[in-house]
């Protein structure tokens, strides 16, 4: 097997998703979704109904952030897997960092594969987000 240039079993990327998310971009966010759970959008509600300290961010905001950065890694059109779990909530303010570990390498029907572990943790390395992925490459 040729191996995908580029990519080495153990090898960790690591991606920068935001610096100091803003309630804007959460907001924002509920209205691409359709999500406007107020635990989300309504600081009143998150506080004094939800007992939470502030409004959070979606999970899947938080999902997609890390999917568009895999997507980036990979080049359009090459995730044919992607899942994970949500750890932790997201807070304005946070800012998240993505990795990607490189766990597998492997060939099917022909194609190069690459299996990853991935981690979004916030500014004080909380995972909050974490899963695995498949990715094709152009092998080399």
């Amino acid at each position: 097997m040729t191996v995908p240039v580029g990519f080495s079993v153990g090898e960790c990327r690591q991606v920068v998703l935001v610096e100091d998310l803003k309630r804007t971009q959460i907001v924002q966010y509920a209205g691409a979704s359709g999500d406007f759970n107020p635990l989300h959008t309504d600081e009143r509600y998150a506080v004094e109904v939800a007992k939470s300290p502030t409004v959070f961010a979606h999970g899947m905001l938080t999902a997609g952030m890390t999917g568009m950065a895999l997507a980036d890694l990979a080049g359009e059109g090459h995730v044919t897997q992607f899942g994970g779990r949500f750890l932790e909530r997201v807070w304005p303010g946070d800012s998240l960092y993505a990795s990607f570990t490189v766990t597998a390498i492997k060939t099917e029907n022909d194609k190069a594969l690459i299996d990853l572990d991935l981690v979004t943790r916030n500014q004080n390395d909380v995972p909050v987000f974490s899963g695995r992925a498949t990715v094709t490459v152009a092998s080399g």
